[in-house]
């Protein structure tokens, strides 16, 4: 608004329009998850605090043996695979629940506002199934082979990066033209930063890296092309070829 259109409404006692900042904050809020218009990843980070408080407050022969429990490690995954699959991605490695609220606010969220709850939790646990039998059952084989050692069956492996990832993916490929080049790029680059943050010369690292790629490229590959036809629909007929409406 211009000076001399704000001097001429205080001019005539009439109240300042307040369109542009109730747009501003009405944006922000759509970002930000929320029971109505997201609710599984609203449920789903408020499940992840409840474990992060949980690990922060409880005993810890208690939470040491949950997270035991539902680790998808080479040893869980042929003992107990239902178990350790479902309740690995209820739990975050670190601290860094805040983190996480921006991460599924620019890669879960999105998804699940334009296509729905059922189907982004679809996406979401199919790569988190998927990335970890993939890492994990190669894993399992050279440990009969007796090419890895016994202690690599029980290394931690909770989390929720591969769903995470594979959304993203899909989210990537949704995105057209330069800015999906861009964004592919950023992904691939977070991958490697996540790696390299870590101990890149362990073997847990590199499965993980393993893990996160194949994350991500099934989202961009098998989800990403399903889910644009999806969001395209069925295409119109033709007003020539519609069938004549009924008479009766």
């Amino acid at each position: 608004m211009t000076t001399e259109a704000r001097s001429m409404l205080l001019r005539t006692d009439r109240p300042i329009p307040r369109i542009a900042v109730a747009r501003g904050r009405w944006s922000v809020a759509r970002i930000v998850p929320n029971p109505k218009t997201t609710p599984f990843t609203f449920g789903y980070l408020v499940l992840l605090l409840g474990t992060t408080l949980l690990l922060k407050f409880a005993d810890p022969a208690l939470t040491g043996r949950l997270l035991q429990l539902s680790s998808t490690d080479a040893h869980n995954l042929w003992r107990r695979p239902l178990t350790s699959l479902l309740t690995s991605a209820i739990w975050l490695s670190d601290e860094g629940w805040l983190a996480y609220v921006v991460i599924f606010a620019i890669a879960v969220a999105p998804l699940e506002r334009r296509f729905g709850a059922r189907r982004t939790a679809t996406v979401f646990f199919s790569g988190h199934v998927l990335a970890t039998l993939v890492t994990e059952l190669p894993v399992m084989a050279l440990i009969s082979a007796r090419l890895l050692p016994s202690s690599a069956a029980h290394w931690l492996d909770i989390g929720v990066s591969y769903g995470f990832f594979t959304t993203a993916g899909a989210l990537v490929f949704l995105l057209r033209g330069r800015l999906r080049l861009v964004a592919l790029a950023a992904m691939e680059a977070f991958i490697a930063v996540i790696y390299l943050g870590d101990d890149p010369a362990s073997l847990d690292s590199v499965v993980t890296l393993l893990g996160h790629a194949c994350a991500a490229h099934f989202g961009l590959l098998f989800w990403g092309p399903r889910l644009r036809g999806a969001s395209a629909g069925p295409a119109p007929i033709p007003v020539g070829m519609q069938a004549p409406e009924s008479v009766v």
